[in-house]
C-alpha cells in the first residue's frame, strides 16, 4: 500500500487531552511517556537487505511496505507485508547513473506477502504468494496486525489470526483503492496454512468511503481481551484527517464477528455502526477514566499507526503532520485504549537509506512497533517504511525499482522515558 499510506500519513495529528494520573486497567501505574533516546537498528535493517538482495531464489520477497510481525509459538517470527515485490535484485553496475541495487521493471508485484524468520533472527523463506487471495476481480487484501490465540475461547489449540484490510479498485481520490471490509484470516500452526477468511466488518454499505472504518493497524492484549485499533480514510478524500477507532474482542474470538464490540463513545457496543472515534474530529471529549474534556478533540490520525503498552501506559506512535511532513515520528500516551490521549511529544526523524534523494522526494511512513524483536534492555524496535513521494504511482514505482532500498522496512531502537 505504498502511495495510499503516504497520503493518509499527511493526516497524522492526534488528539491532545488534559493529563491524568489514572492507573492502567491491570493496576499498573500509568505515567506520561515519550521517546527518551533512539538509534538506528542496523542489524535488523541489514538482515532485510541481505535477504532482499539474495539472488539464490527467483520467487521470494525483495521489498514491500505495511510491515507487521508476530512471534509464533515455536519461536519463529512471521513478517507480514502489504504490496510487495518478488523476483531478483541486481547489484549496482559500474555506471555513474545507476549506483544502487535494482530490480527489473517487470519484477513480480503482489498485494501481500509473508516472510519467515528463524528463532536466531535470520530470514529464511517467503510463503507462496499471495498468501491471502483476492476476494474477487478488482479487489485485494492487505494484512495488518496478527496474533496467536486459542482456536475458540478457552480452547487448548492455538491458531494464528491475521487481520486483513479488503480494498477494491476506486476512482477519484480512491485511485489507490477503496476500503471495503475488515477480515480475519485463520492460519494453522506450525505449517502456516490459510484455513479460511472471515469478514468481521463489512463497510461496503457505507456510502461515503471516507467514513468507512478498517480495523487492525494495531492489536494489543489486556485482561482477557484483544483491543484492535483502526481508522477511516478521511484524508484520502481531502476532507479531513483520519479518525482513530478501537474495538474489543475476547481472547479467542477474533474470527467471530458476533464477538466484536466497538467503542461508541461511552461503552463497547455490539453494533459497529455506532462506533465513535477515540481520536479525531468526532472523538468524544471524555476518556474512559472519566477525566475532563479535551481542548484538542478536533485533531485526527493517519490510518497507519501503532500502539504499545509499557506497564499501565499506552503509547501510540505515528508520523507527525504539519511543516515536518513525512519525516518525523512522534508519540502520544494514554492510560487506556479509549483515551484521552496526550501529546504530541517531541519527535525524531529516522534516517533514509544512504545516497537517496532529499526528503522532499523520499518519505518515511507507517511506523510499527515490534515488541517480539530482540533489542537491548529496556528498548523497543520500531520499523518504518520508505517510499518515493509522488502522486503518480507509475513514477513512484520507477524510482523504487531503480533503488531497492527505497521500498524496504528500516528499523530503529528506542527507549521510552517519563515525560512529566
Amino acid at each position: 500500500m505504498p502511495v495510499l499510506l503516504l497520503v493518509l500519513a499527511l493526516g497524522a495529528v492526534l488528539l491532545v487531552a488534559l493529563p491524568g494520573d489514572d492507573d492502567g486497567e491491570d493496576g499498573a501505574a500509568c505515567v506520561p511517556r515519550k521517546v527518551g533516546a533512539w538509534e538506528p537498528d542496523e542489524r535488523t535493517t541489514g538482515e532485510f537487505t541481505r535477504y532482499g538482495d539474495d539472488q539464490a531464489r527467483a520467487d521470494d520477497w525483495t521489498g514491500g511496505d505495511g510491515t507487521h510481525s508476530v512471534r509464533l509459538p515455536d519461536g519463529r517470527l512471521l513478517w507480514l507485508f502489504s504490496d510487495s515485490y518478488l523476483g531478483q535484485v541486481h547489484p549496482p553496475p559500474n555506471l555513474s547513473g545507476q549506483p544502487h541495487a535494482w530490480r527489473d521493471q517487470s519484477a513480480p508485484f503482489v498485494r501481500n506477502s509473508a516472510v519467515v524468520m528463524s528463532r536466531s533472527g535470520r530470514l529464511e523463506r517467503t510463503l507462496p504468494t499471495p498468501v491471502f487471495p483476492d476476494p474477487g476481480p478488482g479487489q485485494w487484501r492487505w494484512p495488518v496486525a496478527a496474533k496467536v490465540e486459542p482456536r475458540s475461547p478457552g480452547a487448548g489449540e492455538k491458531v494464528l489470526r491475521v487481520l486483513l484490510w479488503s480494498r477494491s479498485t476506486g476512482t477519484g481520490p480512491w485511485i489507490y483503492g477503496t476500503p471495503t471490509a475488515t477480515e480475519v484470516a485463520t492460519m494453522s500452526l506450525p505449517d502456516l496454512r490459510v484455513e479460511g477468511i472471515t469478514k468481521v466488518s463489512d463497510q461496503s454499505g457505507v456510502q461515503d468511503p471516507a467514513h468507512r472504518v478498517l480495523y487492525g493497524t494495531a492489536a494489543l492484549d489486556d485482561d482477557g481481551h484483544t483491543y484492535v485499533f483502526g481508522g477511516n480514510d478521511g484524508k484520502a478524500a481531502a476532507k479531513s484527517a483520519s479518525d482513530a477507532y478501537v474495538a474489543r474482542v475476547p481472547d479467542g474470538g477474533l474470527a467471530d464477528p458476533d464477538a466484536w464490540r466497538y467503542w461508541d463513545g461511552k461503552r463497547f457496543a455490539k453494533s459497529g455502526g455506532s462506533a465513535e472515534p477515540v481520536l479525531g474530529d468526532g472523538a468524544t471529549p471524555q476518556g474512559s477514566a472519566g477525566t475532563g474534556p479535551s481542548s484538542a478533540a478536533t485533531k485526527g490520525v493517519a490510518s497507519a499507526f501503532t500502539v504499545v503498552r509499557e506497564e499501565g501506559t499506552w503509547v501510540l506512535f505515528t508520523m507527525a503532520a504539519g511543516a515536518e511532513g513525512l519525516t518525523t515520528v512522534t508519540s502520544y500516551w494514554s492510560c487506556g485504549p479509549t483515551g484521552p490521549w496526550h501529546g504530541p511529544a517531541k519527535g525524531f526523524a529516522p534516517p533514509l537509506p544512504q545516497d537517496t534523494a532529499p526528503r522532499t522526494d523520499a518519505a518515511v511512513y507507517n511506523p510499527q512497533a515490534h515488541p517480539d524483536v530482540a533489542a537491548g534492555k529496556g528498548r523497543l524496535v520500531l520499523s518504518y517504511d520508505v517510499n518515493w513521494l509522488d502522486a503518480t504511482p507509475q513514477v513512484a514505482a520507477s524510482h523504487v525499482t531503480r533503488n531497492v532500498a527505497l521500498y524496504r522496512p528500516r528499523f530503529v531502537q528506542l527507549r521510552l522515558m517519563r515525560s512529566d
